[in-house]
This record gives structure tokens, sequence and C-alpha cells, in this order.
């Protein structure tokens, strides 16, 4: 948590961020698990899209300072 917020540069917070969000799909897993539940599978498989898509917006920021082009040319 300390890495994600004062990481020296922005890709440590951006790998902070990702074992952040893999460690919570964990436990939400073995939440699903001790409940003997399939419902937390939907939330699991939703931290990981969320995930996915932070960690592409995040990459696209760090490349090029802009997460969205409104460039047309």
């Amino acid at each position: 948590m300390v890495r994600a917020i004062k990481g020296p540069t922005n890709p440590d917070r951006a790998v902070a961020l990702d074992a952040i969000g893999i460690n919570l799909m964990a436990l939400v897993g073995l939440i699903a698990i001790l409940l003997v539940t399939t419902k937390l599978n939907d939330i699991v498989l939703l931290i990981g899209i969320l995930l996915f898509i932070g960690t592409i917006a995040l990459a696209k920021f760090i490349e090029k300072g802009v997460i969205i082009d409104r460039d047309q040319h």
C-alpha cells in the first residue's frame, strides 16, 4: 500500500496497484470457498476486468501522457 502511494516512479505505483488487485481477487476467492458459494465468482471476474482496464489505462498514461487521444489527425 505504501509503494502504491509513495512509489518513487509511476511504474512502481502501477505494479503495486496490480499486486493489491490480485490480492483482493484472491481474498474474495477464498471467502467464496469458505462460504461454499458461487455467487462471489462474478465479483472476482469484475475485479479482474477492472484491474486489466486500469492497468492498460495507466500504461498508456505512462507512455503517452494522456489516456484518451482527442487528436484525429
